[in-house]
């Protein structure tokens, strides 16, 4: 059998970085090493990117408080354009070794929003997850939600402010229009980074200024009261919906601690107590939605179930997390796809649009 090299690039110039050091490592550590042949490219805090060491590309990587990208001595400058050549090694001016794939596993901007997924159509590579537009549109909390809503799918009233016109709308303004309590996020981030729930005109101005220190575009959501359920998507024309979880926290919302560092700050319930009807509705919505973000390869679909049996879609998540409390490997594991399995699939999906992409004309002379 012949193997193939697969780069997984990890870290990021994001808030999320720390998020992403986990997901490589777990995904590090479930690929077939019979089947491929892993290069690791670390991007530092400064956005720098490290060609790292497969023994040594983190510290503390047991402990999600304190992981830290390795920093190799080794520097990586990007050629773009399709050749042999798309990575060097700056120190030696020396080639790596040629990529078959790339596993982006990067969260948030600079990772997650089609910014690395342009770099690395530029440099011919096929790469794991949605392609640019997909990636790009799913991170704009303010633009999905105007995709989802044309697609006929509900989404939580809002209200989008931007940083030049934060002084526009007034508290009484959105209490008036969304009621209390609201939830405040910058547009693209993921994670919960930089989220506040506001019940009070101080807790108001408080999460303003919290989120545009991570964005310059943000919403202001009403508060939906419902139970929390998630559902994964694999695959690209054909979508396929895997079983249904439930996220149970233990605060006021499923924040980023309560998401990768405490694992007792939620309870994955791992099928959702649901009926088979409701299901299959969480399953056709999720890949509705899926579909009208342009979205292939893979998401996360995040709902929220109200009291009348009314889905709510929260937000959709191109690259979610791959650390050991994470939802999605947990629900297509319990499809019988183990996390090896996974890996193998999305690469599969990478490679057959990549394959599909390059079939397009490209001359018209």
């Amino acid at each position: 059998m012949t193997k193939r090299t697969l780069g997984i690039i990890f870290g990021g110039k994001s808030s999320e970085h720390e998020v992403s050091l986990q997901s490589a490592k777990n995904v590090y550590d479930a690929v077939d090493k019979e089947k491929y042949d892993v290069v690791l490219i670390g991007i530092d805090k400064e956005g720098k990117w490290h060609l790292n060491d497969t023994g040594n590309y983190l510290m503390n990587g047991d402990d999600p408080k304190r992981i830290a990208l390795n920093k190799s001595n080794k520097g990586i400058a990007v050629v773009p354009g399709e050749s042999e050549d798309q990575f060097i090694e700056k120190s030696s001016a020396s080639a790596l070794e040629q990529l078959d794939v790339v596993f982006p596993i990067l969260h948030g901007p600079l990772g997650e929003d089609g910014t690395m997924q342009g770099m690395l159509k530029l440099a011919g590579l096929p790469f794991v997850g949605p392609d640019v537009l997909g990636s790009a549109v799913s991170m704009d909390k303010d633009v999905a939600k105007r995709l989802l809503k044309d697609a006929g799918l509900t989404v939580a009233d809002s209200i989008t402010l931007k940083k030049h016109k934060k002084d526009t709308v007034s508290f009484e303004e959105v209490e008036g229009k969304l009621g209390l309590p609201v939830f405040i996020k910058p547009a693209n981030q993921g994670s919960s980074v930089g989220v506040s729930r506001a019940g009070t005109k101080e807790e108001y101005t408080k999460g303003i200024e919290t989120a545009f220190r991570f964005d310059n575009k943000l919403i202001i959501e009403s508060a939906v009261k419902g139970r929390e359920i998630e559902c994964a998507i694999l695959g690209n024309e054909e979508p396929l919906a895997s079983g249904v979880g439930e996220i149970l926290p233990q605060g006021d919302f499923y924040s980023y601690e309560a998401k990768y560092i405490d694992e007792k700050g939620a309870l994955l319930q791992v099928p959702a107590s649901l009926s088979e009807e409701m299901i299959k509705k969480v399953q056709e919505e999720a890949v509705k939605a899926f579909e009208a973000l342009e979205c292939e390869g893979m998401a996360r679909v995040d709902f929220f179930l109200k009291d009348n049996n009314e889905l709510v879609i929260n937000e959709i998540n191109t690259i979610p997390g791959f650390t050991k409390i994470s939802m999605y490997p947990k629900l297509w594991d319990l499809e019988g796809i183990s996390y090896p399995k996974l890996i193998d699939k999305l690469i599969e999906l990478a490679i057959e649009r990549h394959d599909r992409n390059t079939r397009l004309e490209s001359k018209y002379f």
